[in-house]
């Protein structure tokens, strides 16, 4: 359904800043006329990079800036102070600040601050859409990630992006929402952290957390107050569409794959095991080549060794749907079962007899495609 309006009172640009050098461009902003509630979650990564330590110190940002094609990571204090002279340029052209400030891309180069100076310092452009910015803040993405829903005659619009480098601790990948609803920040920032846990924080598509990952919502209250449950409701729906899409589009990527673990101890075993399963590089590439071995499956389950509780007599495993252990399928059922693994989304299925508690992961197949784009990512 196409975007036909957004939440009131906020503002895009894109420019071509120079940053990426390759025709597109590569710095979004996105700033709100009035105050906002905000709540932001970053990674974990202990080599966080500038724009990450940057956003930690903005209180009550009005907006954000995003560059792309460049991590600004591992710069050191000239990455730091490149970051701060971003936030300031981006803020002054769009005539609303503090920014939060994000960055996406290759590790290790510093900005082109003569190129950027330049151009954000020119006169900019008239506002731009939504999906601008989408655009604007993809880097091997193949296509813009753009999601969006109403809470009454409240807005709510989400962009992502994100195909590698993902397996959070906190956040991940790029991901910001903004809308026209009000909310107390307390109660916005309990309602984000939850829904960030059982969105993005369930998503992995090979392991590696980025060293930039952010997600935030920012709302300015111009619609009026709306009612939490709804808005929480809505805003889930909304982080679990952009998972599928990220998922989806994974480098390489041509399979979603759902772990779904029921019946544990806890939600923290259930993420364990469900984690353990898209994780698994035999489970992602039988997924990829439509390969019924349910044994590996099984032992991604069996490598939880911290969790002894775990009792393969106990385990049920179901693919597609279909039961594969304890009780293990007949040749013809094997068959059918290849038929569907030749779809687009593989679901996998564990229950652990141990409990009540569950927890669904999001991840993608293996493929070929993946190698070859990382093995020459920057040349």
């Amino acid at each position: 359904m196409a975007l036909e309006r957004g939440p009131r009172g906020f503002r895009v640009y894109t420019l071509d800043a120079g940053i990426a050098n390759d025709g597109r461009h590569d710095v979004a902003v996105a700033v709100s006329d009035t105050p906002c509630a905000s709540s932001a979650v970053y990674t974990r990564s202990r080599f966080a990079g500038a724009s990450v330590t940057l956003s930690r110190t903005v209180a009550e940002p009005r907006g954000v800036v995003v560059a792309s094609r460049n991590a600004n990571v591992a710069t050191g204090a000239v990455g730091a102070a490149n970051a701060a002279e971003l936030q300031r340029l981006a803020a002054a052209g769009a005539g609303a600040g503090p920014l939060l400030v994000a960055s996406t891309g290759v590790i290790g180069r510093p900005y082109p601050m003569e190129t950027i100076r330049e151009r954000l310092g020119a006169p900019w452009p008239e506002p731009a859409g939504w999906a601008d910015f989408a655009t604007a803040i993809m880097t091997t993405d193949t296509r813009q990630k753009l999601v969006h829903g109403s809470v009454g005659e409240a807005r709510i619009v989400g962009m992502a992006k994100g195909v590698g480098m993902i397996e959070p601790n906190m956040a991940t990948m790029l991901a910001f929402f903004f809308t026209d609803a009000g909310l107390p920040p307390a109660e916005l920032d309990r309602i984000f952290r939850a829904v960030v846990e059982d969105s993005f924080n369930a998503l992995s598509i090979d392991t590696d957390t980025s060293t930039s990952d952010t997600a935030a919502i920012l709302a300015n209250g111009q619609a009026g107050p709306v009612p939490a449950a709804e808005f929480e409701a809505v805003l889930r729906g909304l982080a679990l569409d952009m998972v599928g899409q990220i998922a989806r589009d994974g480098e390489g990527a041509s399979k979603l794959i759902t772990a779904t673990v029921t019946g544990a101890r806890d939600r923290a075993q259930a993420k364990r095991v469900a984690k353990a399963i898209v994780n698994s590089p035999l489970v992602k590439t039988a997924v990829h080549g439509a390969d019924p071995n349910w044994g590996r499956i099984v032992m991604a389950i069996g490598k939880c060794d911290d969790d002894p509780d775990l009792d393969q007599d106990r385990v049920r495993v179901t693919l597609c749907g279909r039961d594969v252990y304890p009780d293990v399928p007949e040749e013809a059922a094997l068959a059918e079962l290849r038929a569907l693994m030749g779809g687009d989304t593989v679901a996998i299925g564990a229950d652990l007899a141990l409990g009540e508690a569950g927890f669904t992961a999001y991840g993608c197949d293996l493929t070929a495609e993946y190698v070859r784009l990382n093995s020459a990512y920057t040349t």
